[in-house]
């Protein structure tokens, strides 16, 4: 008699996006030259790192420091439109994301998306895809603490428990390239995958290491949910 397969631990992927799904680092980065140049600032490379991750509510008052002599919401605005208008002319896509999301797709694995970026570059990105794959958006202008805390996780879990109250955290790995975004994700308590791009992370043992998620496959985000593997994460 065949015994029926188990049940996957794994019920949704929550995706940080900038970074992650699709490289817009270059496009936020060449936004702050303008923007912080057009008022008769400097800006380094150093100081565009220091940004990476961040909510935009603090990236704005960095930029205020260097001399941008406009309001938050001023330079969220400015430096969100000029996003939007470079992905409108090229996705950056991060290699391995799309076929990641496809695979995911297809085995009915849901998806949320989780990022720092506000509503309008978000749902240019997510129309971009050519099928509809994340079922919930957590962005910026959505929370009250932006990454690195953990309020837009939960948040993102706590929507996808709506239409499945039985979903927990442990049904749930998130992936992530900022140090700000994998400390959020790592203290929300959900499995986290850390796929460093711009930003070099460290490997304490706090969450799964990749190199990419090119060639990667839902196997092996369900094996960062079985429990002999929680303190022994997947590397490569």
């Amino acid at each position: 008699m065949r015994l029926p397969a188990p049940e996957s631990p794994l019920k949704a992927v929550l995706w940080d996006m900038d970074g992650t799904i699709v490289d817009t680092e270059p496009y936020w980065i060449a936004a702050e030259h303008a923007l912080v140049e057009a008022h008769g600032g400097t800006w380094s490379h150093e100081q565009a790192m220091q940004l990476v991750g961040q909510s935009l509510t603090f990236s704005a008052g960095l930029l205020q420091q260097a001399g941008v002599k406009l309001e938050i919401r001023e330079i969220i605005d400015s430096l969100t439109a000029e996003v939007i208008s470079s992905v409108r002319q090229e996705v950056p896509w991060r290699p391995g994301a799309r076929e990641l999301l496809e695979e995911l797709h297809q085995a009915g694995v849901r998806c949320a998306l989780v990022t720092m970026s506000e509503g309008p570059l978000a749902r240019q990105v997510v129309d971009s895809l050519p099928r509809p794959y994340f079922e919930i958006l957590v962005t910026g202008d959505t929370v009250t603490r932006g990454k690195p805390h953990p309020e837009a996780y939960l948040t993102a879990v706590e929507l996808l428990q709506e239409r499945d109250p039985e979903l927990g955290i442990h049904h749930c790995v998130a992936l992530e390239d900022s140090v700000p975004g994998v400390a959020a994700a790592v203290a929300s308590g959900v499995a986290t995958v850390a796929v460093p791009h711009i930003v070099p992370l460290p490997d304490d043992g706090n969450y799964a290491l990749w190199e990419s998620l090119a060639g990667r496959s839902i196997a092996e985000l369900e094996a960062l949910l079985e429990p002999a593997s929680a303190a022994d994460y997947a590397r490569g």
